[in-house]
C-alpha cells in the first residue's frame, strides 16, 4: 500500500500487516472512464455524492476531500501540502493507464464485482478491461433494472399491441436474460437500485400477470415512454414487479441479489433507504441470499441488526469510504460489530469513473478495519488472531463464499508486507 507515516511501536504488528496487504475481493464497484471522457465529469464527484455547482463549491470543503488530498498527494509522489487543485491537476495530466495501474497495485484488489449498468455505459470501460489491473478476472453483477430498461425499448416497445400481451413478453424476455447470464456463469449477482427509483418499501406479495394494477401500470408507463428515446424505469408497480421476478430467479439459481441502501445521491429520498423496509421481504423470499450495499449509511444499525436476525442477509460496508469522514468510518465499522456475524460481513470499494476511487475505498477501509479491531483487541476483547481472521473474512473470503467465485487468496510477497510498516495514520 503506498502509506506516509513510520510504523508507531503500539502496532499490533501481525493484525496491521494483515490489515494492509491482504488481498481484497471489491463485492460491488463500477467501470473506469474511457481516457477520451475523462474530463467530461466533475473531479469532485470521487469524494461527494453532492450534484451540479453545488459539487464544484462545496465538496472541497468536507473532511472526506481534505483526507482524499492527503492520500492521493501520497499516492501520485506530490509535495506534502499539495492543494485539491494540484490533485486535479496531476490526475488530469498523468498518464492513463499508468494512473489505473497505480492506483489498483497500491489498493490490493484481487478481483472485482461490477455492476455495468451505470446510465453512461456509452463513456465506461467494458468489463475485461479492468483485467489488466487485477490478478483474477472481473466479475459481473447484473444491474435488473438496466437490463429491464433496454428489453423494454428494443424487444417490447418496438412490437406493442396491448398491455397484457407486451407484459408477458417483457415478463419472459428478462427471466430469460437473467437466467441465461447465471446459468452460464456470466454473473455472479444481481443489483437492484429499487431505493433510488421508487424506494425499499416493496411489498411482499407479488402482483401476477392478471392484475389490473399491474396492467394499469404498464399501460400508462408505455404511452408516458413510447415516443422518448431513453426510458427510465420508474413507477412503483412496475419496479417492484421487476425486483420481485429477480428475487425468485435469485433462490432459483442460488446468485445473490445486492440492493443500494442508504447513502445516495439527491434524488434519493432517505426516508425509504432505510433498509428496515426491506424486512417483510426479506421474509417473504429466506431462500435468496440478499446483500445491503453500503452499510444502508446513516441507517447502519438497522442493517446490522436484518443481517444478524435474518440467515439470508448479508451486510456491505462500501461506499462510506471515501465519502464519510474517517471518524465517521470507525463509527460505521464498530456499529456493524456491534451485532452483526463476522462471517456475513464484506467490503467494497464502490469504484467508479475514477481509478482513484478503488485506491480511496481500499485504503481507508483497511485503515478503519485495523483502528477499530486494534482498539477492541487492546481492550481485552478479541485476541489479535481472532481480529485477523475477522479482516481476512471481510476483504476476502466472505465474498468468495457468498459468490461463489472459489478463488484463492494471492497473499502479498515480503516485500509487499515490509511497505505495511509505513501507515497514512
Amino acid at each position: 500500500m503506498t502509506m506516509s507515516m513510520p510504523y508507531a511501536s503500539n502496532v499490533l504488528q501481525k493484525l496491521h500487516a494483515v490489515a494492509f496487504t491482504y488481498p481484497a475481493i471489491d463485492n460491488h464497484a463500477h467501470a473506469l472512464l474511457r481516457p477520451e471522457n475523462r474530463t467530461d465529469i466533475p473531479f469532485e464527484g470521487l469524494v461527494s455524492h453532492l450534484q451540479g455547482e453545488a459539487l464544484l463549491k462545496d465538496a472541497p470543503h468536507t473532511l472526506a476531500c481534505h483526507r482524499a488530498t492527503q492520500q492521493l498527494s501520497n499516492l501520485y509522489g506530490l509535495a506534502e501540502g499539495s492543494s485539491w487543485e494540484e490533485v486535479k491537476a496531476n490526475h488530469m495530466t498523468t498518464d492513463y493507464t499508468d494512473l489505473c495501474s497505480r492506483s489498483f497495485v497500491s489498493s490490493g484488489i484481487q478481483c472485482i464485482l461490477l455492476d455495468d449498468g451505470l446510465g453512461i455505459r456509452e463513456m465506461l470501460q467494458d468489463i475485461p478491461w479492468h483485467d489488466q489491473f487485477t490478478q483474477s478476472p472481473t466479475r459481473r453483477v447484473i444491474r435488473i433494472e438496466a437490463v429491464a430498461e433496454d428489453i423494454l425499448r428494443k424487444k417490447v416497445f418496438t412490437n406493442y399491441k396491448d398491455p397484457k400481451s407486451a407484459l408477458i413478453t417483457f415478463t419472459e424476455e428478462l427471466k430469460e436474460y437473467l437466467a441465461d447470464h447465471t446459468r452460464n456463469g456470466h454473473a455472479v449477482a444481481f443489483k437492484t437500485v429499487v431505493c433510488y427509483r421508487t424506494g425499499l418499501a416493496v411489498p411482499p406479495k407479488p402482483l401476477d400477470l392478471e392484475s389490473m394494477e399491474l396492467l394499469s401500470a404498464f399501460s400508462r408507463f408505455y404511452s408516458e415512454h413510447k415516443d422518448l428515446p431513453k426510458i427510465r424505469l420508474q413507477k412503483k408497480v412496475l419496479n417492484d414487479y421487476v425486483v420481485h421476478l429477480a428475487m425468485d430467479l435469485s433462490a432459483v439459481y442460488d446468485v445473490p441479489i445486492q440492493f443500494h441502501t442508504g447513502l445516495g445521491d439527491n434524488d434519493l429520498l432517505l426516508d425509504l433507504a432505510s433498509p428496515k423496509h426491506l424486512q417483510p421481504l426479506i421474509k417473504a423470499y429466506p431462500k435468496t441470499k440478499i446483500v445491503l450495499l453500503h452499510a444502508s449509511y446513516p441507517y447502519t444499525r438497522e442493517a446490522g441488526y436484518l443481517t444478524a436476525i435474518h440467515p439470508n442477509v448479508y451486510l456491505d460496508f462500501g461506499e462510506i469510504v471515501p465519502y464519510v469522514s474517517r471518524c465517521g468510518q470507525r463509527a460505521i465499522i464498530e456499529q456493524i460489530l456491534e451485532l452483526a456475524p463476522t462471517n456475513k460481513i464484506m467490503w467494497s470499494s464502490d469504484g467508479h469513473i475514477r481509478p482513484e476511487s478503488y485506491y480511496l475505498g481500499s485504503i481507508q477501509a483497511r485503515e478503519a478495519l485495523y483502528e477499530v479491531l486494534s482498539n477492541i483487541v487492546r481492550a481485552g476483547e478479541l485476541s489479535e488472531a481472532v481480529a485477523i481472521d475477522i479482516v481476512q473474512k471481510a476483504l476476502f473470503h466472505n465474498a468468495n463464499r457468498l459468490y461463489k467465485l472459489n478463488l484463492q487468496p494471492k497473499v502479498a510477497d515480503a516485500h509487499d508486507k515490509n511497505r505495511s510498516r509505513n501507515t497514512s495514520f
